[in-house]
Parts: structure tokens; C-alpha cells; sequence
């Protein structure tokens, strides 16, 4: 899956990049400036997303509409998972102290996620992909695999099963004094939603049905084919070119699968204090640079998943 050489031609340094790829300090000002109100504008329209759907379906009353509104959860976990990303590597806000607040309690915890075992995890795979201490090797190696292969894996996640073994691990967390009081604080902002949903619906059965089970099932199809779409069958190396994938993005897989532009993640991955407004930019200037070719893109997202089942 490494692209060869002819497509990773040496161009670095230039005058606007250093041999990195990370911007010269002239340039990198401007690109990892963070826009407070447009990111506070993200968090809460992803939340009155989610709690306009959830509202509709349950006005409608229609098994037609708890369907659609089922579906549409798993690019709201999707979305979560990013700004969480972003707040993980202090991007969502220029302070701090707001940063990891909301980036805990209003997107990580609500979506499961322990932030601060995930922060950590995370800058291991930012220093070292595919090295000793690379966290998400599951979910990289054994590509490319035979579509069978591929297949099963999604019929586990859209079955649960992924789900359930994620579920356990976090309550099997209870019995370690170490993470228990993060596990307790994740479940206690689960009764609230539970509760919040309750109050509002009538109905103890609208979280579970609409936050739970999509988080156990489709959000894990959606977090594997994202997943693997950014680093799957590739090797470690200095050069991030072949420790990362980049396909064309479309308006498609920019709603179900890469919003907020994490789907610009090989320059993501050049200069990880790029917040996610300016990664579009930043890749124009390694294109300018001819460090990222035509060669090295593939030109959907389906034909890189292609690529990555062709064993």
C-alpha cells in the first residue's frame, strides 16, 4: 500500500516549507491561528443537530423517521470524534482551560470517550506511526486484506459486536482505581443524557435507541472505514507520505465520513498544530510544493477501500 518512490519525489525544503513540511514561521502563524467563535458556532450546532433530529423523530412518531433519525446519529458520533480530535490536541480553543473543558464535558464524555487516555494514545501515534508505541495498530495492520475479510470486519462492527467488546473494556475500567473516577465521570454524563431525553420524551427508550446502539454499531463501521482510509496497509517512516493515505474528498464522504476536514489528514499528519479550518490550505501548499502528486491521491474513497480489500 506505500506508494513508490516516483510518486514521493524529493522537494523539500522549498522557501515557504522546511524539510519537514511544516511551514516556515512566516507562514505557520497565519495557519495555526484558531478561530474561537467558529469552532464554539461548531460545537453548538452539532448539538442542536442532534437534539433538533432526535425532536423530529419523536414528533413525527413514525418508525420511518426513528430509522432515519438511527441513521444520521453515526455522522453526529463522527463529528464528535473530530472535535474531541481537535480539543485532544488543544485546537478547539486558544485557551486552554476552555479548550479541555468543553472538549471533556460538552464533546468527549457525551460521545464515550475518556479525552485524556485518548490524548495520550494519540500523541504516541502522532510521534511515532506505526512504531512501538502506535495505539490503533488493530485497526492499520493486515492490509491490504481479501474483501471477505473487510466484509467480516464491518459485520462485526454493524452487529455490535466491536461495539460490545469497547462497552465492556470501558465498564471493566470500574475495577482500576487508576481510570474508575474518568469511567464513573463518562457514565454519570450517560444518566444525564438518559435522564434529560426521558424528561423530555416521555419515552425511557429514545437514548438507548438513538445514542447508544448507534455508537455501538454503525459508529464503529463508520470510525473502521475512516480509520483505515487514513492509514491502513502503509509502514512507519520520516516521510509522511508513506505513513499516511490521502484521497480526494468529496461533499459525500465529507458529511458521513470526514467532516470538518479530517479528511485532509496527511497534512494533518506534516504539521499536527494545524487546526482543522486551515488544513485545506496547508495541503495546497504541499501541493504547490509538489511533496503531495496526483499519483499519491486516490481519487475516491471507494477506490482507496478498494486498494485496501484487493489481497
Amino acid at each position: 500500500m506505500v506508494a513508490p518512490p516516483e510518486s514521493r519525489p524529493e522537494v523539500l525544503p522549498t522557501d515557504r516549507l522546511l524539510e519537514t513540511g511544516v511551514p516556515r514561521p512566516e507562514l505557520r502563524s497565519g495557519l495555526r491561528r484558531i478561530d474561537d467563535a467558529a469552532n464554539a458556532r461548531s460545537v453548538v450546532l452539532l448539538w442542536a443537530w442532534l437534539v433538533g433530529m432526535v425532536a423530529l423523530a419523536v414528533w413525527w412518531g413514525n418508525p420511518f423517521g426513528y430509522l432515519v433519525a438511527f441513521v444520521l446519529i453515526g455522522p453526529v458520533y463522527v463529528r464528535f470524534a473530530i472535535l474531541m480530535h481537535e480539543a485532544a490536541h488543544k485546537l478547539l480553543f486558544t485557551n486552554k482551560r476552555w479548550n479541555d473543558w468543553v472538549g471533556t464535558w460538552i464533546v468527549a464524555y457525551p460521545a464515550w470517550t475518556p479525552i485524556g487516555l485518548y490524548r495520550r494514545a494519540h500523541f504516541a501515534h502522532h510521534r511515532e506511526e506505526f512504531g512501538p508505541d502506535e495505539p490503533d495498530m488493530e485497526f492499520y495492520g493486515g492490509y491490504p486484506c481479501t474483501r471477505r475479510t473487510l466484509r467480516r470486519r464491518l459485520r462485526r462492527d454493524a452487529l455490535g459486536i466491536s461495539g460490545w467488546k469497547n462497552f465492556s473494556k470501558l465498564l471493566t475500567g470500574l475495577r482500576y482505581p487508576k481510570v474508575r473516577p474518568v469511567v464513573v465521570r463518562i457514565l454519570a454524563v450517560q444518566v444525564v443524557l438518559w435522564a434529560a431525553s426521558w424528561a423530555a420524551t416521555g419515552d425511557v427508550w429514545i437514548y438507548p435507541l438513538l445514542w447508544w446502539l448507534p455508537w455501538m454499531t454503525q459508529w464503529r463501521v463508520l470510525n473502521r472505514l475512516r480509520s483505515i482510509a487514513e492509514h491502513g496497509g502503509l509502514e512507519a517512516g520520516k516521510d509522511r507520505r508513506v505513513t499516511t493515505h490521502h484521497a480526494r474528498q468529496s461533499l459525500l464522504a465529507r458529511f458521513w465520513l470526514v467532516p470538518y476536514n479530517t479528511g485532509w489528514h496527511l497534512a494533518h499528519h506534516v504539521d499536527m498544530g494545524i487546526p482543522w479550518r486551515n488544513l485545506p490550505r496547508f495541503h495546497e501548499e504541499l501541493v504547490r510544493a509538489g511533496y503531495v502528486t496526483d499519483s499519491l491521491t486516490y481519487p475516491s474513497y471507494r477506490a482507496l477501500w478498494r486498494a485496501l480489500s484487493s489481497a
